[in-house]
């Protein structure tokens, strides 16, 4: 009887494990699919150089990958119309940088000023993304990043623009600079900072700006995890709009794992104004093929060059 109930037990664990393999592996495969079938901009003004092989050894060049068989989209396609990055509004400590000296930086709340931001953004969110929407919202747990989504939220057509979901997420939480004691230390650390370069400056007690992207990368995977969900449980996702809200640097950091753009290119990018919207849009190639594009005018902002929105996924090149 021992020995049939250890079977039994036995043969439970070996099912179990291979469920639960099989589930991860179709997780990590859903991750690499969003990936590989680009995160990026093609446009006909910078068209991606493939080279390739031929049987007689010369080298050969297409141009827009969409033109080519192997960058046919799956016909699960689970990426939403839109992702809308905004920059949190005005907060205390924009006006007052040793607000955290006085107060913990994830309590410091918008100003009056950064309120009227987050509606205005809200005004424009709703002209964006039209009538008979869905919207999810996602932002940091941060004080002036809840309150900035509370303004965003109010200036939408309940009737025609439904929220399908409000959460939060901390890995997309302001870098984490320490806890300063006095305005020296605020004052030495930006200094230092600003020698050393902001993506591998580690502020004492605090996080360097690597520590954010690796954060923001499993971000990401849950995103197109949450993505793949809504769609398979009937969700539009053609009319689906996914708003992040969230600090400066947290969203160039975004847009630096999204993109693939160097650190170089991380370091001279610029911060958007508060409560300025950046959005991806979903463009789709001839064949099907789809990808997103940061619009021009965000690109500009951020002080962006042309090729920081051309993927750079080794799946765009033959490395034969």
């Amino acid at each position: 009887a021992v020995r049939n109930l250890l079977v039994r037990l036995v043969n439970k664990m070996i099912v179990t494990s291979m469920f639960l393999l099989n589930r991860a592996v179709q997780r990590l495969s859903s991750v690499q699919n969003f990936f590989r079938q680009g995160n990026g901009i093609i446009t006909s003004q910078s068209p991606q150089l493939v080279h390739n092989k031929s049987n007689n050894g010369q080298s050969m060049q297409r141009t827009h990958p969409e033109e080519d068989a192997t960058f046919k989209s799956s016909q699960d396609d689970f990426r939403p119309r839109r992702i809308i990055l905004i920059r949190t509004g005005e907060s205390e400590g924009v006006v007052d940088e040793f607000a955290c000296i006085r107060t913990p930086d994830w309590r410091i709340p918008l100003t009056p000023k950064g309120r009227q931001h987050a509606r205005d953004a809200g005004k424009l969110l709703r002209k964006l993304i039209g009538k008979d929407s869905q919207v999810l919202f996602v932002c940091s747990p941060y004080e002036r990043t809840r309150e900035t989504v509370d303004k965003v939220r109010a200036q939408l057509d309940s009737e025609r623009q439904h929220v399908i979901n409000s959460k939060e997420d901390p890995r997309i939480s302001q870098q984490q600079k320490g806890n300063f004691k006095s305005a020296e230390e605020v004052t030495q650390a930006k200094l230092e900072r600003a020698r050393f370069g902001r993506f591998y400056y580690r502020f004492k007690n605090g996080e360097a700006g690597l520590d954010v992207y690796n954060r923001v990368s499993s971000f990401v995977s849950s995103l197109v995890r949450d993505c793949h969900q809504y769609k398979q449980n009937g969700y539009d996702l053609e009319n689906m709009n996914v708003v992040i809200v969230t600090h400066g640097s947290v969203l160039r950091l975004f847009l630096m794992r999204f993109f693939q753009f160097s650190v170089q290119e991380f370091e001279d990018s610029e911060n958007p104004v508060n409560a300025q919207l950046i959005p991806l849009i979903k463009t789709s190639g001839l064949s099907g093929h789809k990808w997103y594009e940061l619009e021009n005018e965000a690109r500009r902002t951020l002080n962006l060059p042309k090729t920081s929105g051309v993927p750079k996924s080794v799946h765009l090149h033959s490395l034969r």
